[in-house]
């Protein structure tokens, strides 16, 4: 399938100056709401993997959930929430990690992921790379694969990327 980044692009909305001055904020609700690029998006994530190759699929809250679950529906896998500390009801592994503004717990739950499960990682941005490299070691101690990562945006100049052990695709790159 090929995908063509500026018909993506041209639904991400900048905002500037949020959520603090001199940052540009990518506003991805014009994309999620037009049908076509929505769709798009998500299929181009589950073709990149290649369907069958997923048995779960990790969602980090909170906008990485509006992609994971439909990515997960095509791939037939399961669809895992990662959630900040606090937010499952049931029995959870956590690790914590820092941030550009401090630090940030992140949980799942013990049962989500079996051993062995082929487990991809899906976020709406791959910033500082560090929530994501927090969800991989979440896999990890579980005992799950991963198989990758999958991104809508990913802001390149702040370098996240060099965080991540596995291969990861992003569909826009600023």
């Amino acid at each position: 399938m090929q995908l063509d980044p500026s018909v993506l692009a041209a639904r991400v909305r900048d905002i500037p100056d949020y959520p603090k001055p001199g940052v540009v904020f990518k506003d991805v609700t014009p994309l999620l709401g037009d049908h076509v690029t929505f769709s798009t998006a998500v299929d181009w994530l589950v073709t990149r993997f290649g369907r069958g190759t997923v048995d779960k699929v990790v969602g980090i809250e909170a906008r990485g959930f509006i992609l994971a679950a439909p990515v997960a529906y095509h791939f037939g896998a399961g669809f895992v929430p990662a959630r900040k500390a606090g937010k499952l009801p049931h029995e959870a592994v956590s690790v914590t990690y820092d941030l550009e503004y401090g630090s940030e717990t992140l949980e799942l739950h013990r049962d989500a992921i079996a051993a062995g499960d082929r487990v991809l990682i899906v976020d709406d941005v791959l910033a500082t790379g560090g929530t994501a490299a927090a969800t991989i070691d979440l896999v990890e101690q579980l005992g799950g694969d991963v198989v990758g990562l999958g991104f809508l945006i990913e802001l390149g100049f702040l370098e996240g990327a060099k965080r991540l052990k596995y291969d990861h695709v992003s569909l826009l790159t600023y």
